[in-house]
């Protein structure tokens, strides 16, 4: 059903885009860690910048500021621990080209613990822990946990050209502007953090990295188990499974290749 009174959604969209400027803006004067930190080269290699990643993690969870306890708190660990695991796999494994589940699961087998196996089990991790705040059966929290990290990385999937994950989430979570309560909010709240760094995405000044491609992701995901009951989070749950087995195969082709 389609909410006839928006003000909540658009003030979720307005607060998370100015939260994230600002943010970003914040990060940029006082770059923790020295600018070096901060610097990338992107695929073409342009150096950019990485403040939008962390920025768009705190922007997306300010956007369910207004929101019930239990939803706001399901948000915010969802978000900002995607966000973390990003940012942590942002530093520690730069320069590590292994990609894909199977390669870190892989290395942890032989003993060693990826900065990209960290970052999938705490993705995965906050997933089901925001999915159990969301809903109340057992199947259900487990299916809403699937949806949000399966979101985060599918998000983060996509991340392989300049404002494609930001674009992913914006085109997705735009049909959820439509929809009334909870769902709306959050949807808008992550749609707000992505259009707030899409710009300097696209105009390669500055890239959203693990982090923000996953705390956007997270985002997403919460507001899609927000708005689906059993059903459509085993739809979504499929769907996002099959994407995730998809990306598997091109990472292992183009590891081959390289």
């Amino acid at each position: 059903m389609i909410d006839r009174k928006p003000a909540r959604r658009l003030t979720a969209l307005l607060a998370s885009a100015a939260v994230t400027r600002a943010a970003t803006t914040l990060l940029r004067s006082r770059a923790p860690g020295g600018p070096d930190r901060w610097q990338r080269k992107n695929y073409a290699g342009r150096a950019v910048e990485l403040y939008a990643g962390p920025a768009a993690a705190i922007g997306a969870a300010s956007g369910a500021v207004a929101l019930p306890a239990r939803t706001r708190a399901a948000a915010a660990l969802a978000v900002l621990a995607a966000g973390a695991c990003g940012a942590y796999d942002d530093t520690a494994g730069e320069g590590d080209p292994r990609r894909g589940f199977r390669a870190h699961l892989g290395a942890l087998r032989d003993g060693e613990v990826t900065s990209g196996a960290v970052k999938l089990f705490g993705v995965s991790a906050a997933g089901l822990a925001a999915g159990a705040l969301l809903k109340e059966r057992p199947v259900d929290k487990l299916l809403a946990g699937v949806v949000i990290a399966g979101t985060a990385h599918f998000v983060n999937l996509v991340d392989v050209r300049p404002g494609r994950a930001a674009g992913a989430v914006v085109g997705l979570g735009a049909p959820g502007l439509l929809r009334r309560g909870t769902a709306g909010v959050l949807a808008a709240a992550s749609v707000g953090a992505a259009v707030a760094v899409l710009p300097d995405d696209i105009g390669e000044r500055a890239m959203i990295g693990d982090a923000g491609a996953h705390a956007l992701g997270a985002a997403l995901g919460t507001a899609i188990v927000a708005g689906n009951a059993r059903l459509g989070l085993t739809a979504h749950a499929a769907a996002l499974v099959a994407a995730a087995v998809c990306g598997e195969r091109v990472s292992a082709v183009a590891g081959s290749r390289g």
